[in-house]
């Protein structure tokens, strides 16, 4: 099946940066091979978590031209193409350098707050503006609004370079009713790390993920278990893992990433206003998790 690269763990991508808030791109080809060799299925560039909202046009192509230089077409890449103007998106596809872009994914349009209708007349002009697979991107407490499973049901019937759903709403009723009623072929990916597990039991088909950051050796191994039906494997990664996961989102998305993996040595945990640091109290819980999960499972601690 051609969607079998975007099975298993994605990693939506951090972008590192040096002190002066500049791209550290030694650091972002350091991480393109950690999590390379950690067993990552497919990279994400330039989702939520790689701060897209703040990097330039310019920016945002040397970090894609980066990760693919770094990466040698060792596994997909998956570029984060999305808005609430969905000329100017249908327009800035034909811009992708598909020799390094695997596949798109596309957020939901935020704060136009469209209707079902909307959303999906949305989606078709990005479909029918490129061939390359098209990843949708449900995340209602970003967007304001729900992708309902009708609405994608009848996007991924009708198109057939949309090929999956990133499905962030957080709620398994919702996951479940696409996953008995989707078309064979189209995959539904999770967007909670959290809750990766309990969706892959369901029939998922793995996660876009945050905390794979920092441990993808643990969490790709977790991932791959449970889609082997190894779940006693599973369910010991998910629980070694699942304490830090809130941690990463109490004070926002990626700043809580950002402290596990300067604490790993990847990256500085520098980040972009609006975002900020977190808190003192809070960096110190995350660290002294990260330890424990790397005690727990060592190859994790490759960077050190």
């Amino acid at each position: 099946m051609k969607n079998n690269k975007f099975k298993g763990l994605g990693v939506a991508m951090i972008t590192p940066f040096n002190e002066d808030h500049s791209i550290d791109f030694a650091a972002l080809t350091e991480l393109t091979e950690f999590l390379i060799q950690g067993g990552v299925n497919y990279l994400v560039v330039q989702g939520t978590t790689g701060e897209s909202p703040v990097l330039t046009k310019q920016e945002k192509t040397a970090v894609l031209k980066c990760v693919a230089e770094a990466n040698k077409k060792r596994v997909a890449i998956v570029y984060g193409v999305g808005g609430n103007n969905t000329a100017a998106i249908a327009e800035s596809f034909k811009e992708l350098d598909k020799n390094i872009v695997d596949g798109i994914l596309s957020v939901s349009p935020y704060y136009n707050k469209p209707t079902q209708e909307g959303i999906y007349q949305h989606y078709k002009v990005l479909a029918n503006s490129t061939d390359l697979p098209i990843i949708l991107y449900n995340v209602p407490g970003r967007t304001a609004s729900n992708v309902l499973p009708d609405t994608t049901l009848r996007l991924a019937n009708e198109f057939k370079n949309i090929v999956a759903i990133k499905e962030a709403s957080g709620n398994m009723e919702q996951i479940m009713d696409l996953i008995q009623r989707k078309p064979a072929d189209f995959l539904i990916i999770s967007g909670d790390d959290g809750i990766t597990l309990p969706i892959i039991a369901a029939g998922g088909d793995g996660v876009i993920s945050v905390v794979g950051n920092a441990f993808p050796h643990s969490f790709s191994a977790m991932v791959r278990a449970a889609m082997s039906n190894d779940m006693e494997k599973a369910r010991e990664l998910h629980y070694l893992l699942f304490p830090i996961i809130p941690m990463l989102f109490a004070e926002g998305n990626p700043a809580g990433i950002k402290e596990c993996t300067a604490s790993l040595g990847i990256t500085r945990n520098t980040v972009r206003l609006p975002l900020v640091n977190v808190s003192e109290g809070l960096k110190t819980k995350i660290i002294a998790q990260t330890s424990n999960i790397c005690k727990a499972f060592p190859y994790d601690l490759i960077k050190k």
